[in-house]
């Protein structure tokens, strides 16, 4: 199954179209995206049962890709994670961590799949990453029991500013990873059942047609189930929420000589049987010389 947010409406898509949830169900299941997470065992059953004969105009066959909102507008936790390839960690001149190296986001900073980014400074640096969205409460969850209590996933970035993430002794991650279009999602959520095997996927990004990123969730030093299962340990996770699950190698402050996003450029992001999104730049607000590093 595929969901996703059309001009803030939660919709099926299908081969029809996008399927307006509310409509088809007379009200039954919510409009608003970030409730139909909390009725998601419902959502699900609807869609399987759904006899797309029966559907007539709640059915929007032709639509812009730019009406496409975040599949989870509001989540009330962002998590992410750092170092969560061997091969990124091995760019940073760190050693891949023993455990999660988990840092948040904050929701403000949640966008939509296509559109503009606004770049607050010289540095901002791409991250493409596998984000999950969870559909059902996760409390002390086995990691063999973790997909159950995924909704789906869908393509994300980690846009960082690595001057303020890297301004002083003690690293600014979410901060300097929560500007304003700082974590872009979509273009649709897609859930587990549709993936063949969810664990080994395919992603990568470009900026101006060039390929900066490519990878495969395999090579994650702790994959989805390990990751959900570390943090339901300590906190209970909501439906709705999201896990960015870490980049690959490919970033743009640990090349050589570093590389940045700047107007005009254009950032496309990909996970192979999910969607792509695409955003272009916009001028900074303020510049600064300060040098930048390090990846997150």
């Amino acid at each position: 199954m595929r969901f996703g947010n059309l001009a803030g409406r939660f919709v099926l898509r299908t081969d029809e179209g996008a399927v307006d949830v509310a409509a088809a169900t007379n009200g039954l299941l919510p409009a608003d995206p970030a409730e139909a997470y909390v009725r998601w065992d419902d959502v699900t059953a609807w869609a399987a049962a759904l006899d797309p004969a029966t559907l007539g105009p709640v059915v929007t066959k032709d639509f812009g890709l730019e009406a496409l909102g975040p599949p989870s507008p509001r989540p009330r936790q962002v998590f992410a994670l750092a170092l969560n390839y061997a091969d990124h960690a091995g760019e940073s001149g760190l050693a891949a961590p023993a455990g999660p190296s988990v840092f948040t986001k904050f929701p403000t900073s949640v966008a939509g799949p296509f559109g503009t980014v606004a770049l607050p400074s010289a540095t901002v640096d791409w991250e493409v990453e596998l984000v999950v969205v969870i559909g059902r409460p996760a409390r002390h969850v086995a990691a063999a029991d973790a997909w159950a209590h995924v909704a789906g996933v869908t393509v994300g970035q980690d846009l960082s500013d690595r001057v303020v993430q890297f301004a002083d002794a003690t690293p600014q991650f979410s901060l300097a990873k929560s500007f304003p279009g700082f974590s872009p999602l979509g273009p649709w959520l897609v859930t587990p059942d549709e993936l063949g095997d969810p664990d080994d996927l395919e992603l990568g990004c470009a900026v101006n047609g060039e390929t900066v990123q490519a990878a495969r969730t395999t090579e994650m030093v702790f994959r989805v189930p390990a990751i959900v299962a570390h943090l339901s340990r300590v906190l209970p996770l909501l439906p709705g929420d999201l896990v960015f699950t870490g980049t690959p190698a490919g970033v743009g402050a640990l090349r050589t000589p570093p590389r940045f996003l700047a107007p005009g450029d254009v950032l496309t992001s990909w996970v192979t049987g999910v969607g792509e999104m695409r955003h272009v730049c916009t001028a900074p607000h303020e510049t600064t010389s300060r040098d930048a590093h390090g990846g997150g």
